[in-house]
């Protein structure tokens, strides 16, 4: 066993979850959870409600998703007792030409350590731009589930916006990360890096802003002319132009034939409850492995989980981990940081959203588009450079991504909308959370403050410090491990949050990632 968290901070944050009968928005950033209730407030829905939240928190947390990026989500439509899909994940470019990503090492800087590719091409820049799906898809879900106009929906996007991005210590712990590499793309340097040099507040004075170029217009023309115009309006016509000045490979066709798909979720069964996970190229079908799993290696669960439990969470993931690796195509990842943000929202009708949205690394490809101040994704990333695998670099496809938004369905009648942010380890964050609310039937705010594990490829279990020493011994007894402190930066365990509905008491509750100092689960006054 290694130790490494002996000089972690040694503080105990805390982050209660709230209740509302009204409903509940949980993000990672407390003016998108705003934004989102104030949308439940005014008579929209949860469904409303997310895709106002997932418009709004790429203006204010935009090195982690954006409308130049994609994403799951999962929804469940109360009054039918289904769950829905809705995928709009980022897409290959029809021009691309695998011949463009020569491989010339054993391992690149990447998530995903795919080997090295000339000049890191496929993880940041303009060849490493994926089409992005985000507009469609949250259009797509506010259509067939929302009860709002998108105008309305896109109101307090734009308004934060136009206010600019508030830059705490964590904007400016972010944007330092990826100083040199922003520095590399002009419109990113002038946005993120104004006169050159990271931006930092006073000591105690007021937060500095940064304006994020036209962003701000381009969503008040999107919310004027609709969701199509990004695919085939002014906005689109935008897009093109800068994406050939800057050497993006997308076209016409790329913008105007992409197109989200919807359907309804095939239910599955874990213990006391079901499962709603997206199907396909997620980490949703690694999850129901793991679960499966988990059914054999924990026969029984006792009041908390004890040494067996995280044995036998340890075990489960391997196995899951094992699988996806053989058949799936996916390699063990490095802790670089991810972009990845999700959002939770439980209504008064009890419908559930579990919405998660990238734009894969820490601001993307690092490039962002003059015209429209949009940040781009870097898509490409998520593909394998190697030849002849299941997710290879092709012209056209959608990649293979981490993503795993659930619906968790209890048979005493609570719901439960989860996910995570954090790349390969957002699954093994969302499984954990699963077996506290169904074997353990913890509540909100003990399962979201419960120390979790991580397994996610390669051989070495990651344990949180704040785990007693009796199950970092008992999982240490069998595996190869190390014990790290659940921090802020970096981050090893996820960033989970979850929100609720209890039918018997017309209840919602929300539990947002605990140490991040801007993550809140929100509610509006009753």
């Amino acid at each position: 066993m290694s130790k490494l968290g002996s000089l972690a901070e040694s503080w105990i944050i805390r982050k209660p979850a709230v209740s509302s009968r009204r409903g509940v928005v949980v993000t990672q950033h407390v003016l998108a959870s705003k934004a989102g209730a104030e949308i439940l407030a005014g008579g929209g829905n949860a469904i409303d409600a997310a895709v106002a939240a997932g418009f709004a928190i790429g203006t204010v947390e935009p090195w982690m998703s954006g409308i130049g990026g994609g994403g799951y989500m999962v929804v469940y439509v109360a009054r039918e007792h289904k769950s829905y899909a809705v995928e709009f994940g980022v897409k290959s470019s029809s021009a691309l030409d695998p011949a463009d990503y020569p491989i010339v090492g054993d391992m690149g800087p990447d998530l995903f350590s795919w080997p090295s590719v000339k000049h890191d091409r496929n993880i940041r820049g303009p060849h490493s731009v994926a089409v992005p799906g985000m507009v469609a898809g949250l259009d797509r879900a506010l259509t067939a589930f929302g009860t709002q106009n998108w105008q309305d929906i896109l109101a307090p996007a734009v308004r934060l916006a136009e206010e600019g991005l508030q830059v705490d210590w964590h904007a400016t712990l972010k944007i330092a990360s990826v100083a040199r590499e922003l520095a590399d793309h002009a419109e990113s340097k002038k946005i993120f890096l104004p006169h050159g040099f990271v931006p930092v507040g006073e000591w105690a004075g007021p937060l500095p802003s940064i304006r994020l170029g036209r962003l701000a217009r381009t969503l008040r023309r999107l919310a004027d002319a609709g969701a199509a115009d990004f695919y085939n309006g002014e906005t689109a016509k935008k897009i093109l132009a800068d994406a050939a000045a800057l050497g993006i490979g997308l076209t016409a066709d790329d913008l105007s034939a992409y197109q989200p798909h919807l359907s309804e979720v095939e239910r599955a069964r874990y213990r006391d409850a079901e499962i709603d996970i997206v199907p396909g190229l997620t980490a949703g079908p690694t999850l129901r492995h793991a679960l499966n799993a988990l059914s054999e290696n924990l026969p029984s669960a006792g009041d908390t989980p004890d040494g067996d439990a995280y044995k036998a969470y340890a075990r489960s993931l391997f196995d899951a981990y094992d699988h996806r690796l053989a058949y799936v195509g996916d390699v063990p990842d490095t802790v670089s940081p991810s972009c990845t943000t999700h959002i939770n929202v439980a209504d008064a009708e009890g419908n559930l959203v579990a919405l998660t949205i990238t734009l894969l690394s820490i601001f993307g490809s690092k490039v962002t588009l003059p015209s429209t101040g949009i940040l781009m994704n870097n898509g490409v990333m998520w593909f394998d450079p190697r030849p002849e695998r299941p997710n290879s670099i092709a012209p056209g496809k959608r990649p293979l991504s981490n993503m795993c938004p659930v619906i968790l369905l209890r048979d005493d009648g609570l719901r439960f909308a989860l996910g995570a942010s954090g790349g390969r380890r957002i699954m093994p964050a969302v499984f954990q959370l699963i077996s506290f609310l169904a074997d353990y039937r913890m509540t909100l705010d003990t399962a979201i403050h419960q120390p979790r594990l991580d397994v996610s490829g390669g051989d070495t279990v990651t344990m949180d410090h704040a785990l007693p020493k009796s199950v970092v011994d008992a999982v240490s007894a069998s595996h190869q491990t190390q014990v790290l402190p659940n921090g802020v930066y970096p981050n090893l365990f996820a960033c989970p949050s979850v929100a609720a509905h209890d039918p018997a008491s017309s209840t919602n509750t929300g539990a947002a990632f605990v140490v991040s100092p801007r993550a809140a689960a929100w509610v509006e006054p009753e």
